[in-house]
């Protein structure tokens, strides 16, 4: 059975997008990882066999071609600042001072998050989109048990340096 690209990617859309944000600071680099993981996701469309949820599935997708993009990126020199391309995240409050600390409180999380090895990071982000420990260790090769390790630490370490940034 054929799954609707055009469907699953306005679906998933928003998911897909805090992946790449996950992984790539610099915002043509993170549009570029953004295309990356559609056509990705389109070409594994037709093996989707149904052994586990699309969602799971299209995760699974999206964070590999993340950490391909990532280990790519890695050699190239980078010569611009992070902050000249972080976009500005949504903020639903209206007094400018609150946005400015809500801004920088997201972007400092954002940084630490980036900084995370590749496997806390990705299991820190699936927790987050809502992925239990058994999907979460489906997309990433990881027993359950390793999965409930990782995100514990990765929690205790973002936590930390949260605190030590203070």
């Amino acid at each position: 059975m054929a799954t609707d690209f055009a469907a699953v990617l306005k679906e998933y859309n928003g998911l897909l997008s805090r992946v790449a944000s996950g992984y790539e600071a610099n915002e043509a680099l993170r549009q570029e990882l953004l295309q990356e993981i559609a056509l990705a996701v389109w070409q594994g469309l037709q093996r989707f066999e149904h052994k586990s949820s699309l969602k799971t599935y299209i995760l699974k997708i999206a964070h590999n071609r993340a950490v391909t993009h990532v280990a790519t990126n890695a050699r190239i020199p980078r010569s611009e600042s992070f902050e000249e391309h972080e976009e500005s995240s949504p903020s639903f409050t209206l007094n400018p001072e609150d946005n400015a600390a809500q801004d920088k409180q997201l972007q400092a999380l954002l940084n630490i998050v980036r900084e995370l090895p590749l496997p806390g990071r990705q299991v820190l982000t699936l927790s987050l989109e809502g992925l239990s420990y058994d999907e979460i260790a489906d997309v990433c090769g990881l027993t359950t048990s390793h999965v409930g390790v990782l995100l514990k630490r990765t929690k205790a370490a973002v936590v930390e340096r949260l605190n030590d940034d203070k």
